[in-house]
């Protein structure tokens, strides 16, 4: 009779262990790729809602964020955005 381990070696992970280690080692990678992610991510919210484009604004008209150049914003925005052609 064999003794236990002695086949594959005294420290030779068993069959559970090794998938708990690809599973950790999976969630590792997984969480690496969000964490790198993360920026690309946050500029796409950014520009989806104005951020973006508010603080090229700013930049633009060497200005400081306020509730007038705020509104300047809007007026420019909403402006350019009814010049647009419109299809059908």
């Amino acid at each position: 009779m064999r003794e236990a381990g002695s086949c594959c070696g005294a420290n030779a992970a068993t069959g559970d262990e090794r998938a708990i280690e690809t599973s950790q080692g999976t969630v590792g990678v997984m969480v690496a790729a969000i964490v790198r992610s993360l920026p690309v991510f946050v500029a796409m919210l950014r520009e989806v809602f104005d951020e973006s484009a508010y603080q090229r604004f700013l930049e633009r008209g060497q200005m400081e964020s306020s509730a007038s150049a705020y509104a300047l914003f809007r007026r420019e925005n909403e402006l350019a955005r009814s010049r647009r052609a419109r299809c059908c």
